[in-house]
């Protein structure tokens, strides 16, 4: 029997992370789980999308179905919980190298406090430090009053792909009161390759060149049109920004997400120095 250890992880998973390969990615944002959202209807499916992400050389990945939103009635913690009980079991009968943590892509909601505290929604790997909050896409809402909230309980927001909302793409200046809260932002391997269109990659490279983006997760939901992606991603930005770059939003960050550690700004460390010259020429 598996002993059960801090922050609702277990002696397996604690000893996975100490031994990660670092040349290896960390994926904080999937919809791997079967049957629970939009994401694979079978668990023949969230399998395949697992050897997806393994091929795709990510060795951890954080499951985050939807919560709140359209599924404000389903979906709870204890649910999700066991469903990555289950899919990590079967990865294993499967000999599929993945590690999979709970997690959620959790709808922006005036309860949000209130239901982390009733243990109705999750954590980024169910470890009360980072919480991965979804905008609805088109509105525009100030979240700071949430952020200031969450704060008080010591919980950091993760901003799911803002390069991907309607009104941030086009004013992102409106994001920095976020940031001066301790808020972060992921943006999605597939809106840096253009898979989301030309405005959410335009937006999505020029938060990475002025180093407000923290993370970068697959937001993966199947192996059609929204498939892993983490790999080609990287590579993009390592030849424009430098490997150390790619590495910090994709292994370094994700990583100490996993782990509760505090995440490293790209603004306060030497990885690249870019600017307007280093976005590609064709955005």
């Amino acid at each position: 029997m598996i002993r059960t250890i801090n922050n609702n992880s277990t002696a397996t998973e604690n000893s996975y992370l100490e031994r990660l390969d670092h040349k290896r990615y960390v994926d904080i944002h999937c919809h791997c789980l079967p049957a629970i959202d939009d994401g694979p209807a079978t668990m023949a499916d969230a399998l395949a999308l697992c050897r997806g992400l393994v091929n795709d050389s990510i060795t951890a990945v954080i499951a985050t179905p939807h919560q709140l939103g359209r599924f404000s009635d389903c979906n709870e913690a204890a649910q999700i919980r066991d469903a990555v009980a289950i899919l990590n079991e079967e990865l294993r009968n499967g000999n599929i190298a993945l590690t999979v943590m709970a997690g959620g892509d959790v709808r922006v909601d005036e309860r949000i406090c209130q239901l982390l505290k009733a243990d109705k929604i999750l954590t980024l790997a169910d470890g009360g430090k980072y919480i991965l909050l979804e905008l609805p896409p088109q509105v525009f809402i100030d979240i700071e009053p949430l952020l200031i909230e969450l704060a008080s309980q010591g919980v950091q927001a993760i901003i799911s792909h803002p390069e991907r909302h309607e009104v941030l793409a086009r004013q992102p200046q409106l994001m920095s009161k976020w940031l001066s809260q301790s808020a972060h932002l992921q943006v999605t391997c597939g809106s840096v390759l253009g898979d989301f269109g030309l405005m959410a990659q335009r937006t999505a490279w020029r938060l990475l060149s002025s180093g407000l983006v923290s993370l970068m997760a697959t937001d993966s939901h199947n192996l059609d049109g929204r498939k892993p992606r983490m790999k080609a991603a990287f590579q993009y930005i390592s030849s424009k920004f430098g490997e150390a770059a790619a590495r910090l939003v994709s292994i370094e960050n994700p990583l100490r997400v996993l782990k509760g550690q505090d995440i490293v700004s790209a603004r306060t460390t030497e990885t690249r120095k870019c600017n307007d010259e280093t976005v590609p020429s064709n955005l």
